[in-house]
């Protein structure tokens, strides 16, 4: 599933594609603009998406 959101670092809208497999998950990518690291909390219930968290990661 693709879910688009803004960077917590440059504020530009950009997407990831998220796995619906896992419940919940708690993971690390680079931003496709600024290349800053995001901490990224999805959280599904039967294949949707219910709740969506980022944070920035200090470097």
């Amino acid at each position: 599933m693709e879910h688009f959101f803004q960077c917590p670092h440059c504020w530009e809208s950009i997407s990831m594609v998220l796995d619906q497999s896992v419940r919940q998950q708690t993971y690390i990518e680079d931003c496709e603009v600024c290349c800053n690291p995001i901490e990224v909390k999805p959280t599904f219930e039967a294949n949707e998406l219910i709740s969506f968290e980022v944070n920035s990661i200090e470097q």
